[in-house]
């Protein structure tokens, strides 16, 4: 599971981008940082890519919920969470490239759990479970609609965000050969099933012949106590 370490790194790079944009202060270690304020943008190519700091109330491309729908957001993203591990497990020793893209989405799918999880306490704005997604990265590209909404700039989005889309990006390039391997453990799994059932009928034969050795050693032991009778 030493893949395990991409995420953790992922998260890490995450977390630390979204507390310089936003932000954060913890008195007891004397630690303080302002951060930019909110729809403050800084240009680092011209208008085409600016780290603008905004937060994503609800879904993707800013989506906004109702309260209850954020709690049940929260919580989908544990449980989500949970099972990208679960069967990261599972696959711990097929393909590097199927391994690390589960690792990417889980990166993605963990970073931004924290923010939904505690970033409402810890910046004491919502309780826990209502927290905001801090987004930063904008790009400019054509103008598209989506979900009813258009946009003259690419969605907002974080370093979380972006582990996302590179991990779905390489499993749909490594695609055909996830399947293929897929279907080799599948064949691989069906021939080790298929090995018992021949050695519980050999061993079924095996027994089968014993007895009937042993059937016959016995009548054989009795003909022979006969005839020395008969003698």
């Amino acid at each position: 599971m030493k893949v395990l370490y991409v995420t953790f790194v992922m998260v890490f790079i995450d977390q630390i981008t979204k507390f310089w944009v936003k932000g954060f202060s913890i008195p007891f270690l004397n630690l303080r940082h302002e951060g930019m304020y909110y729809g403050q943008s800084i240009n680092v190519i011209g208008d085409f890519f600016q780290l603008t700091f905004v937060e994503n109330p609800g879904m993707a491309f800013g989506v906004d919920v109702t309260d209850n729908a954020k709690l049940w957001l929260s919580l989908f993203s544990i449980v989500a969470s949970i099972g990208l591990f679960v069967y990261l497990y599972s696959v711990r020793k097929q393909s590097l490239s199927l391994r690390i893209a589960l690792s990417m989405i889980l990166a993605g799918a963990l970073g931004n759990l924290i923010d939904r999880v505690f970033y409402g306490v810890f910046y004491t704005y919502s309780s826990l479970f209502y927290g905001k997604v801090v987004d930063f990265f904008d790009f400019d590209f054509f103008d598209f609609q989506i979900f009813g909404r258009t946009y003259d700039r690419w969605p907002i989005f974080n370093v979380a965000d972006m582990c996302v889309s590179i991990g779905v990006l390489i499993l749909l390039l490594f695609y055909k050969q996830h399947q293929q391997e897929h279907k080799e453990i599948s064949i691989t799994t069906d021939q080790n099933v298929e090995v018992p059932e021949q050695t519980l009928q050999n061993d079924e034969t095996s027994d089968l012949n014993e007895n009937t050795l042993d059937n016959e050693k016995v009548n054989n032991d009795k003909s022979d106590n006969r005839e020395e009778i008969q003698n």
